[in-house]
């Protein structure tokens, strides 16, 4: 132990950084992802009571997971009326149980007891909404009233969500063992998803504080995730695009909260040791020659983010590479970002031909009538500008989307005045 006594801040940080190592160890263990829960939260509360008097332990997961194990442990005792756990004074003096302990678990074994974690959070089983709520409380630990809050529901509502995840999953077989290099690629790429999908979830759908709260965790679980794979540069280009992307977060909104287009952002407030961190991500990946989607979608952002003024934007590298991943990863999606580059480089007209296409298989997404909207009004043709803006406004996911596209018809009903 150490002699020096962690303030509260240190002992909250610890317990976030080392709870998925924890909880994935535990859940080897018992193989019921409510038992590792309960176990860690209890270990957490004994940190909280002992660490202050005692100095933190030298390995922080390996006392939690001995502590978490053994209380869990007791409960079952408890239950079968035998002993109970010895107290915290003989719990907090783990010099001689930890070191074996952390031998015994080594770098290997919490990089496969991690990514086992993340994967069952991603379970095939379960809807894109319940995988991402379901990692945010069992691998982040987020309190639960934040995850509903993200997602626009109850709290009541999201508990019975993540009782339904966790149900689905204990029906359903889960490898418990270490994963071979066949499997733990398929689960890199799920969970790189899983990711992407929490980032999302903040970066388009959340609102106020919840919008940061779960684009910082996208990132520092994509932090994990490329300190498990150091070498591939897919999950580079995955944090890459995460931090290029929320580097301009303090941007995109003005004081009112409405929304601030990218070419309206002021460029001051995007934070710059956010945007380094990105492209030296992307330049290390680049490197590698195996370019892949999460890749190219960062090396678009990093074209934005080198742009000192909207003008300088290199769109026609922007166009090609959309045009890339077009044929990585075919998409409506895809093809409607491309639209937005391709009129800027060859007008409205360029653009509204790859838009109007897509028609049939993105009449209920609300970006689609919102370019749609745009491209029609920057060709003069108002009348149906308006119908497509009209439409975007009912798709609105929030107010503030809804608030933007009102303020383009306003426009076009000054400019029909």
């Amino acid at each position: 132990m150490s002699e020096a006594s962690p303030d509260a801040a240190w002992l909250a940080a610890a317990l976030a950084a080392a709870r998925p190592r924890v909880v994935s160890a535990l859940l080897r263990v018992f193989r019921d992802l409510d038992t590792a829960e309960e176990a860690f939260q209890e270990a957490s509360l004994r940190a909280l009571r002992t660490w202050p008097r005692t100095g933190p332990p030298r390995d922080v997961a390996a006392w939690l997971i001995l502590v978490g194990r053994n209380a869990a442990l007791d409960g079952t005792r408890r239950r079968a009326r035998q002993a109970p756990l010895p107290a915290d004074e003989v719990l907090s003096d783990l010099d001689d149980a930890e070191t074996p302990m952390a031998e015994a678990i080594d770098g290997q074994a919490y990089r496969d007891d991690i990514l086992r974690l993340l994967f069952i959070c991603c379970h095939p089983d379960l809807p894109a909404t319940q995988q991402v709520a379901l990692a945010l409380r069992v691998v982040s630990g987020l309190p639960l009233a934040k995850i509903a809050r993200a997602f626009l529901v109850s709290d009541v509502a999201m508990e019975q969500r993540l009782t339904r995840a966790k149900a689905r999953i204990a029906k359903s077989p889960v490898p418990y063992g270490a994963p071979g290099p066949a499997e733990r690629a398929e689960r890199l790429s799920a969970v790189a998803a899983m990711l992407y999908l929490v980032f999302n979830a903040g970066y388009s759908g959340a609102t106020g504080s919840e919008r940061a709260a779960l684009c910082d965790e996208a990132i520092r679980l994509g932090r994990l995730l490329l300190r498990l794979f150091p070498t591939d540069p897919e999950v580079m280009g995955l944090l890459a695009l995460m931090l290029l992307q929320h580097a301009r977060s303090p941007a995109r909104f003005d004081a009112d909260g409405e929304i601030v287009l990218l070419e309206d952002q002021d460029r001051g407030l995007w934070r710059q040791a956010m945007i380094a961190e990105g492209l030296a991500l992307v330049d290390k990946a680049m490197r590698h020659v195996t370019p892949g989607p999460y890749q190219v979608q960062a090396a678009i952002a990093a074209l934005h983010a080198r742009a000192a003024h909207p003008h300088e934007t290199d769109w026609a590298g922007i166009d090609a590479l959309y045009a890339a991943l077009e044929r990585m990863q075919p998409s409506p999606v895809v093809t409607l970002n491309r639209a937005v580059a391709t009129a800027k480089v060859a007008g409205p007209a360029a653009g509204l031909a790859l838009v109007e296409p897509l028609a049939g298989a993105l009449q209920g997404y609300f970006h689609f009538h919102g370019l749609r909207g745009a491209l029609l009004m920057q060709l003069g043709r108002n009348a149906q500008a308006r119908e497509a803006m009209g439409r975007a406004i009912a798709l609105a996911g929030t107010p503030a989307e809804a608030a933007h596209i009102r303020r383009h018809l306003d426009r076009l009903t000054g400019d029909d005045s």
